[in-house]
């Protein structure tokens, strides 16, 4: 017995030892590096120029600003599965915002995950994409931000669960998960196709909602190929099957937010209102054309559907209910009128596996962006209040059918789930 106690003392000190050892890699690793020259030779009003370009692009405001807060005062609770990640203040309050950083604080932060005092930060702070953008870009970032207007507010502290709170857990995910890179580009590809892979991979950090996440919440890849977004319950799409767009319609639906194949709705709207509409048309071309080009996802096994009386007569309560509901804008047809109201035939987000959009969508309603390429969006009216749980299951089944759409049913249950969830 007393051999035993001494195994598990020896083994719960050599896990401390190795803990303590991960610990202090993390924190005592070298992560200076020299400052960007490119940057240091724009004269200071064009640096911030830069800077306040390269915010709007990586959307720094929409986690850094609670709704109706000071801009990037921080405040903003960043649900996560393992508890909330509140956004600090990175305004330039000396004090309580990064107004005392250097631009090498700055920098480490985001291509090592660590703040200025050596903590080690949680990705819900996306270096792990971050960690790809130059340091001429983080310094222009740094300018900018040291002109953001002072806002004396606290950061608060992060309300998350153990172990996860912990350091030495969060050292031991980056262990796994987190090496520092830089943004390599691919010679055998066109230097448009570099900046949109750069802008995609890094500050536009698209794989932090359009890529699939493991239990304990890393990416898995750069695979773009989906992925649910457990706080706000939206699932953002494969970004792997644009190659049968046309580019001229990725770029107007990254800019505008609405184009002839789809509109944008839920969090991708926010994304588009608040940052993509207003990048330069450059940039945005670069974008499409590495999203065309990315490999397409496997085509799933086709579905087989039920032909019995009880599944067909759900479909056909689903036609009625899109015959008086939906036909006056999106056509008996199903070819929508764009860009107005989407097409419904051939759109993904009706014949993914997950229905939960369109659920939340015929719910809730479905708003495309204010932007200045359509700045009079046509949204859809919220229908939860005159359809019960089973009519909805009926009628974004029955989209999920017709037009040569062919994904599975849904049933009330599916959409009770996301029936007390507000639109966000």
């Amino acid at each position: 017995m007393r051999k035993i106690v001494y195994t598990v003392i020896a083994l719960l000190l050599a896990a401390v030892l190795v803990a303590g050892a991960l610990l202090a890699q993390q924190f005592l690793a070298s992560d200076a590096g020299p400052p960007g020259a490119l940057a240091a030779a724009l004269a200071p009003s064009e640096r911030i120029a830069r800077g306040a370009y390269l915010a709007r692009a990586g959307d720094c405001m929409a986690c850094h600003t609670t709704r109706g807060g000071q801009p990037y005062a921080g405040g903003r609770a960043l649900q996560t599965p393992f508890g909330n990640v509140i956004s600090p203040n990175i305004t330039s309050d000396r004090n309580t915002g990064i107004g005392a950083w250097t631009a090498e604080d700055f920098w480490r932060a985001l291509h090592h995950g660590k703040s200025r005092d050596g903590r080690l930060l949680y990705p819900a702070f996306p270096y792990t994409n971050y960690t790809r953008v130059t340091r001429d870009d983080a310094d222009a970032l740094y300018a900018y931000f040291q002109t953001v207007p002072a806002v004396n507010q606290p950061s608060q502290q992060h309300q998350l669960r153990f172990p996860y709170k912990l350091q030495i857990a969060l050292a031991a995910w980056r262990a796994l998960y987190f090496k520092p890179e830089a943004y390599a580009p691919d010679i055998k590809q066109s230097v448009e196709w570099n900046r949109g892979a750069y802008l995609v991979q890094g500050l536009g950090h698209c794989s932090a909602c359009h890529s699939a996440r493991n239990p304990l919440g890393a990416q898995e890849g750069e695979s773009l190929s989906g992925g649910m977004i457990p706080a706000q319950g939206w699932y953002a799409p494969s970004l792997n099957a644009r190659g049968d767009w046309r580019q001229e319609h990725i770029e107007a639906l990254l800019k505008t937010g609405v184009s002839p194949r789809a509109t944008v709705f839920g969090p991708m709207a926010e994304v588009v209102r608040e940052s993509l509409q207003y990048l330069n048309d450059s940039d945005i071309k670069a974008i499409a054309v590495y999203l065309k080009a990315l490999p397409a996802d496997a085509a799933p096994p086709a579905f087989e559907r039920d032909q019995g009386a009880e599944a067909s007569a759900f479909l056909a309560a689903g036609a009625k209910l899109y015959e008086k509901h939906c036909v006056d804008c999106h056509g008996a047809n199903g070819a929508g009128q764009p860009p107005a109201y989407p097409p419904l035939a051939g759109n993904r987000a009706l014949t993914m596996e997950s229905a939960v959009n369109p659920i939340r969508i015929v719910l809730n309603g479905g708003f495309a962006p204010g932007t200045a390429g359509n700045p009079r969006p046509y949204s859809m009216p919220p229908f939860g209040h005159a359809l019960n749980d089973t009519e909805v299951a009926q009628v974004v089944s029955y989209l999920r059918s017709a037009w040569g759409n062919n994904a599975p049913p849904l049933n009330g249950t599916d959409v009770n789930r996301y029936r007390a969830i507000p639109l966000e």
